[in-house]
């Protein structure tokens, strides 16, 4: 699923909270906050903690990935940045 929102976020932490079969209280107890923060956060709270976002994420199972959104041929390859980095540590 594309995240470009804090509800997106919520509803993706939300469904994969459910899918674990996990209430709120235990999701809150294992990433070490409260329910009312993980009530918050899967409303799409906008000023939620980022450490907490980044351990729910983890408790649940579930990875944050980046990618370039861009299309422009202009964009930079960072595949290849990231291999000629390498090359030159060798």
């Amino acid at each position: 699923m594309l995240v470009r929102t804090p509800a997106d976020l919520g509803a993706v932490i939300r469904d994969r909270r459910k899918v674990l079969r996990l209430d709120q209280a235990e999701l809150a107890r294992r990433i070490g906050t409260s329910r009312q923060w993980i009530i918050g956060i899967e409303k799409g709270r906008a000023r939620a903690e980022l450490g907490l976002v980044l351990r729910a994420l983890d408790a649940l199972g579930l990875r944050l990935d980046t990618a370039i959104a861009s299309s422009s041929k202009d964009a930079p390859d960072l595949d290849a940045i990231v291999a000629a980095a390498r090359k030159g540590r060798k």
